[in-house]
């Protein structure tokens, strides 16, 4: 299938109809560059410890779309594996994809996911809809399920804007399970191991109508609930000027939020918590 393999020109199969899915032309032609297919030897399952796992990721609709944050912190068991990690990553101009779960697996599939959307557009001349792109993700979740059974499990959070959508319900959230399940989830949702905290959060936090910064300060307040109690999650690391990860997606496309955005507000929600350590409360 390689340029060389084939005297410098494509092999057949680059001329042979197939779909315009860019997993289903790797599965017929090259199946073991499929990260999904791979799975242990009988018998042996990954233990807790042994690969870096990522948490907490969470997304809420506002205003003018919808908003997708993840803390940066990955562990290895009881040990803190990476501090830095990034878990959101734009799918294409409208579309986001934040990970939850066995790190090396999900930015395979989140590489892989991004090559099926532009390539679904370069065969079909159109983007997929908001639709096909969750149900797309479901698909190559559930070819992970091997593995996910064994304990290497990938959880993603999918956000998108959708224009055909009414007016007020275009910021669209997806959430997924290990067996391909797919969920559409309304206002907010959020995923990992501190997603039960960061959740609780979000439902006091959020109102509809939220601008941009409201949205991104109830996300912050909620990754410091989930890391205030779980320790799989980490909070603004102040020290190392390393914070959440922030990013939006409009009619205008998706946009991460600068970092000294990100950091001033971090650092808001830091100060206010000296004052309130339980974070703020409903609004009436």
């Amino acid at each position: 299938m390689t340029w060389n393999q084939h005297g410098g020109r494509l092999g057949e199969e680059f001329f042979t109809a197939g779909t315009s899915s860019f997993t289903a032309f790797l599965a017929a032609h090259r199946p073991e560059l499929l990260s999904t297919r791979r799975v242990l030897p009988d018998g042996v399952v990954a233990a807790p410890g042994q690969v870096p796992h990522g948490t907490t990721v969470l997304a809420l609709t506002y205003r003018d779309g919808v908003l997708i944050a993840g803390d940066r912190r990955a562990t290895m068991g009881n040990l803190i594996a990476q501090r830095d990690l990034e878990k959101v990553h734009p799918a294409d101009d409208h579309t986001a994809v934040a990970f939850a779960g066995t790190v090396g697996l999900a930015v395979d599939m989140v590489k892989l996911y991004q090559v099926e959307l532009t390539h679904f557009e370069k065969i079909e001349g159109v983007a997929m809809s908001l639709d096909g792109k969750a149900r797309r993700l479901a698909g190559m979740i559930r070819e992970n399920l091997g593995q996910a059974m064994q304990g290497l499990a990938v959880v993603p959070l999918l956000i998108g804007y959708d224009p055909s959508a009414p007016e007020g319900g275009r910021g669209r959230i997806f959430s997924f399970d290990v067996a391909g399940g797919l969920y559409e989830k309304r206002h907010f949702h959020a995923e990992g191991s501190g997603s039960p905290y960061a959740r609780g959060s979000l439902k006091k936090l959020f109102h509809e109508g939220m601008d941009r910064r409201g949205a991104a300060l109830a996300a912050l307040q909620a990754l410091y609930d989930a890391a205030d109690d779980d320790s799989a999650t980490g909070g603004p690391d102040i020290g190392r000027r390393i914070f959440p990860i922030v990013s939006v997606i409009t009619e205008d496309g998706f946009e991460r939020l600068p970092e000294p955005e990100t950091e001033a507000l971090s650092r808001e929600v830091v100060e206010r918590r000296l004052d309130r350590p339980d974070g703020p409360t409903a609004t009436p």
